[in-house]
């Protein structure tokens, strides 16, 4: 269906680097990276709005790099979403297919049933200025839909909503992707709409999609130490491998698979296991370690651990810190399975 090809932009004092990668029919494929690694940029060369310097973007097999956007049958929704504030919930939804000359009752039969399946029926009449941003969002999502495109691209559809309205659509995204059977580009920094959402995921840092593949592949198997820290492998160990064991500042780990000399190792924060005594588990790996410090974050508290010369951190919910009265100075056993580091 879309296909980027070595697509190359000088913007500003932003460059962004020969990206390629392709969107298959029906897909949901998430760019995702963080703010300021050109996921905009890039989405505004495929929408038409800006010319890439370099590169190709075709559309079911034809070149529409230098189309104008209305002759690309490609439906952009911003990050504010851009709806009309003069019109009403359905002159803002019905605006494409005025464009396109579709005949008045047709119209008023699209734009009840996309509302319908949106869940805004009931908002027609009302000025984009009464809408919350739950509303807001839907209202610009059934706007781009009504008019059937080829291609759906979203820029960060869900960033200015609350926790609890995010959630629900995040949930309802995949129900109207179920019913209505669109395809779909849609870049974020979020890493909960990229595992909800995402049939593929590329990584996007600093101008360079620097990896692609299903959403498990690519949050389990970074490519490189770069990927993984921006994935949350908040643990990068460094040492020698000799057969299965990694010696890091004098502690002894054992590896998933054989490796040889210098290599560097990645650790989720929440594959590591806290206990007050050593406890009967598979994970391979059990060390004592001393608590250096502890970071709430709301439910969640962030443990700063030394093991020897070795520093980790571990995830625990807050309720499990007060259970186990986890404080700077306290003595805990640390365990972590085998499998859960990934050797770069």
């Amino acid at each position: 269906m879309l296909e980027v090809k070595s697509v190359s932009k000088d913007w500003k004092e932003f460059r962004l680097r020969e990206i390629s990668f392709d969107v298959s029919e029906g897909e949901h494929f998430i760019i995702l990276g963080p703010s300021g690694a050109g996921k905009t940029v890039l989405l505004e060369i495929i929408a038409g709005i800006i010319e890439p310097d370099a590169g190709r973007v075709l559309l079911n097999g034809e070149d529409i790099t230098h189309w104008p956007p209305e002759k690309r049958g490609l439906a952009y929704i911003p990050q504010n979403y851009a709806l009309f504030p003069h019109m009403s919930v359905f002159d803002n939804i019905a605006f494409g297919l005025k464009l396109r000359r579709v005949p008045r009752a047709e119209i008023e039969r699209k734009v009840k049933e996309i509302a319908g399946v949106l869940g805004i029926a009931h908002l027609l009449h009302r000025k984009p200025k009464t809408l919350s941003g739950g509303e807001s969002q839907r209202v610009a999502i059934a706007r781009a839909l009504v008019v059937e495109p080829e291609l759906l691209l979203m820029d960060e559809p869900f960033a200015n909503l609350d926790v609890q309205t995010r959630a629900k659509l995040l949930g309802e995204m995949k129900r109207w992707k179920r019913e209505l059977g669109f395809t779909a580009l849609h870049v974020t920094h979020s890493f909960e709409e990229a595992v909800s959402l995402g049939d593929r995921v590329g990584v996007m840092l600093d101008g360079r999609l620097v990896q692609t593949g299903s959403v498990r592949d690519v949050f389990s198997r970074p490519s490189s130490e770069e990927v993984a820290r921006f994935l949350g492998f908040e643990n990068i160990i460094e040492g020698t491998a000799e057969g299965r064991v990694l010696r890091s500042n004098g502690v002894e780990i054992e590896l998933p698979a054989e490796a040889r000399g210098r290599v560097r190792v990645g650790l989720r924060p929440e594959d590591i296991i806290l206990s007050l005594e050593p406890i009967r588990t598979s994970a391979r790996n059990e060390f004592k370690a001393l608590v250096e410090s502890v970071e709430e974050l709301g439910p969640l508290v962030r443990v700063h651990l030394r093991i020897g010369g070795l520093h980790l951190r571990a995830f625990i919910t807050r309720s499990s810190m007060l259970e186990m009265g986890i404080t700077k100075g306290r003595e805990v056993y640390v365990s972590f399975k085998a499998s859960a580091l990934h050797v770069f």
